[in-house]
């Protein structure tokens, strides 16, 4: 572990996590286009097989925010090596699993990974010297949402020539390599939370986040009105409503929901609610789109290899504005890239919408909403982190990437739905039900905008008299003014 007198420099810490963040970002999408495979593989049946995305998704979903209250309250480098460590476990476990049973354990344990982005989000906060703090969030952020769509690019080429054992090999071998360098690169942050954990808060949002995902997940299979389906929502509603009242109960809450209340926090938590729509949806479906033979009427009959090529000007334009979205906040405010990358998705699923009936057309649409959540994701994450006080930058982060996830799942789900509406003669969906999904999505990202403009300004803090690191006193009042500007709206 790093000695607290001499501090590592904060770019070989920033190089460690940029790879921890891109591991786990491309473990996301890697499997998406080689489900068929695994299914053959593993002999199981398409149903069963679709819980390889579905496990990952809740054991994510419930395991971000708790590593980033975890690392607020024990020390975030310590909670990122744990993270990490059991990533490469799951990884592992993936690549040597001869069963379904034991495939989907592992997609559980690389769950856990999830708690490597608000870990490194608050990490940055806390050693970065401040005028660093925006560009490095704003570039982990853009390589998150990039990864995960050159995971779609890269599982093709890696299937094709190896096996697809080899996508759970490569990350755990990169996922290892990061465990070591977190350990022995990454200071420890000396930004603390004070009281302690809240287990019954982590249990109560574990079991609510679950039984609304499970349902959302499942319910183009079991159906909307199923009864299944509905009594999981209702639970879901319930368990939300308990885990309310004990955490606003509690001395010591899992999450601060006076925190979550900040006009700063939930305006942009909204927004990610509403991106993760657009952005896990097209993921789901595009492939499957450009993938159709032209016999159906719509589709361009693409191997999984040039499938993921089509999306790979998305990823590349994602990681590119996530590089700049440093500058562009600091010239213009994280509000206003917020607001201009949710625009330019409304072009891009404009285009989706009324013109894909080329190549061409898709590769522009896709070049456009890279661009867009970019902006988006960059943004967002800047402004989550400036809005709450240091020790609470963990958890934060985590609830805004869950409520990013959370929209993915309704994304994925309502898309489904709209698109296999209705079958045409060769039992694929007929044209028209992609048109009305992408014109759902379109709306969507209307919303989205309108949404963007609620979130306040936040102006630029000024740079540090320290150059070399931020001082953990400064950020704290930085914070405060924050939350103070928002108490007061």
């Amino acid at each position: 572990m790093a000695s607290e007198t001499k501090r590592t420099p904060y770019q070989v810490t920033f190089g460690v996590l940029a790879i921890a963040v891109g591991s786990f970002a491309l473990l996301q999408s890697l499997v998406i286009p080689v489900l068929a495979t695994i299914q053959t593989e593993l002999h199981t049946t398409q149903n069963t097989v679709t819980w390889v995305l579905t496990a990952y998704l809740l054991s994510a979903s419930v395991f971000t925010p708790i590593m980033g209250r975890v690392g607020d309250l024990r020390g975030k480098e310590r909670v990122l090596v744990i993270t990490l460590v059991m990533l490469a476990l799951g990884s592992l476990l993936a690549a040597l699993a001869s069963s379904i049973t034991v495939m989907i354990i592992a997609r559980v344990i690389q769950g856990i990974g999830g708690g490597v982005i608000p870990l490194s989000f608050g990490i940055i906060r806390d050693e970065f010297p401040r005028e660093r703090v925006g560009g490095a969030v704003g570039v982990l952020a853009g390589l998150a949402a990039a990864g995960a769509a050159i995971g779609l690019v890269l599982a093709g080429p890696i299937e094709s020539l190896l096996n697809y054992h080899w996508l759970f090999w490569i990350p755990m071998i990169v996922v290892s390599l990061a465990a070591i360098g977190a350990h022995l690169w990454v200071p420890e942050s000396p930004v603390r939370s004070s009281g302690k954990m809240s287990w019954t808060g982590a249990a109560l949002l574990s079991a609510w986040l679950v039984t609304l995902l499970l349902a959302i997940s499942q319910a183009p299979v079991w159906g909307w009105l199923s009864p299944k389906v509905v009594a999981l929502l209702v639970a879901a509603v319930l368990l939300a409503a308990i885990w309310l009242v004990v955490e606003i109960r509690s001395r010591t809450p899992m999450i601060d929901i006076r925190m979550m209340r900040l006009h700063a926090v939930w305006t942009t938590n909204l927004v990610a609610l509403l991106v993760g729509v657009g952005m896990y949806a097209t993921f789901a479906f595009l492939p499957e789109f450009v993938q159709t033979p032209s016999v159906a009427g719509y589709g361009f009959g693409a191997s999984i290899t040039k499938s993921g090529l089509i999306m790979l000007p998305s990823g590349l334009a994602m990681f590119v504005l996530g590089v700049l979205s440093g500058r562009l906040s600091g010239r213009f405010g994280p509000k206003a890239v917020l607001v201009a990358g949710c625009a330019v998705c409304i072009g891009s699923f404009g285009m989706l919408t009324f013109a894909h009936g080329t190549v061409v057309q898709v590769v522009i649409a896709m070049s456009l909403q890279g661009v867009g959540f970019g902006l988006a994701f960059a943004a967002m994450a800047n402004l989550i982190v400036v809005a709450v006080p240091p020790h609470q930058t963990g958890v934060a982060a985590g609830m805004n990437a869950n409520i990013r996830t959370i929209g993915g799942a309704i994304g994925a789900a309502v898309m489904s739905s709209i698109v296999t509406a209705n079958l045409g003669p060769h039992g694929l969906p007929l044209p028209s039900g992609y048109t009305r999904g992408f014109g759902m999505l379109m709306g969507v990202s209307i919303v989205a905008t309108l949404a963007a403009m609620l979130v306040p300004s936040v102006g630029r803090s000024p740079a540090p008299t320290d150059p070399e690191r931020a001082p953990h006193a400064e950020l704290g009042l930085i914070a405060a003014g924050t939350l103070a500007g928002d108490e007061s709206e």
